[in-house]
């Protein structure tokens, strides 16, 4: 993800403004910030096709930046090859060890395939609080105390986009709120030239190609 501008973060927010994108992301975030309790405790999961090594690395710049320590991600990843780095060398293993001071992130850009489910239901079991990141995912929404579902017909942006909202708002003190177990309800599809205007700034920003 490239940095913005302060030009592209004023377009950035005039063209989310009038969808509620930039709330959601920002009450999410929020969450996922109060949740956040113990350096390192904040553990990200994908899948076995997808690592959100990305966001990982902006939610620890945002740690870094904001002060806050309980904030610092551990990627936790299905495959760990042999000689990753420390920091990328922390295995499915680590799920089993989660506590009720913990939170697991899952991001998914695909449906959870039946294992990553068990293995999310086990850590909820555990106590730890479950935050889910998807396109909309009915079954690991519903294991999720707190989901933002981005659907690829009717959000105004990409699932990568989302990410990068997500990590850069956990920096934000102020940023909003809502309540425990609500679900985002889709919003209406948005005219086709927001869409099209807003994938393009944000993929100017983030890097990531306009599909």
């Amino acid at each position: 993800m490239m940095d913005m501008d302060a030009d592209q973060v004023e377009s950035l927010r005039a063209l989310l403004a009038p969808t509620g994108w930039l709330d959601r992301t920002r009450m999410f975030a929020a969450a996922l910030r109060r949740s956040a309790r113990t350096p390192q405790g904040l553990l990200v999961v994908g899948t076995a096709a997808y690592e959100p090594w990305h966001m990982t690395a902006h939610l620890q710049d945002e740690s870094r930046l904001a002060g806050l320590p309980e904030l610092s991600p551990t990627l936790v990843r299905w495959a760990v090859p042999p000689d990753a780095r420390e920091h990328l060398s922390v295995g499915l293993d680590r799920l089993r060890a989660a506590s009720r001071n913990e939170t697991l992130l899952v991001v998914s850009a695909d449906a959870a395939p039946p294992e990553l489910l068990e293995r999310v239901q086990d850590v909820r079991r555990l106590g730890a609080t479950i935050f889910a990141l998807d396109r909309s995912d009915p079954e690991l929404d519903e294991l999720a105390h707190e989901s933002l579902a981005v659907p690829e017909a009717t959000a105004p942006m990409s699932f990568d986009a989302a990410q990068h909202l997500v990590s850069a708002a956990t920096g934000e003190p102020a940023a909003g709120a809502r309540s425990r177990g609500q679900r985002p309800v889709a919003d209406p599809a948005q005219p086709a030239g927001l869409r099209s205007r807003l994938a393009r700034l944000l993929d100017s920003v983030t890097g990531t190609p306009t599909d």
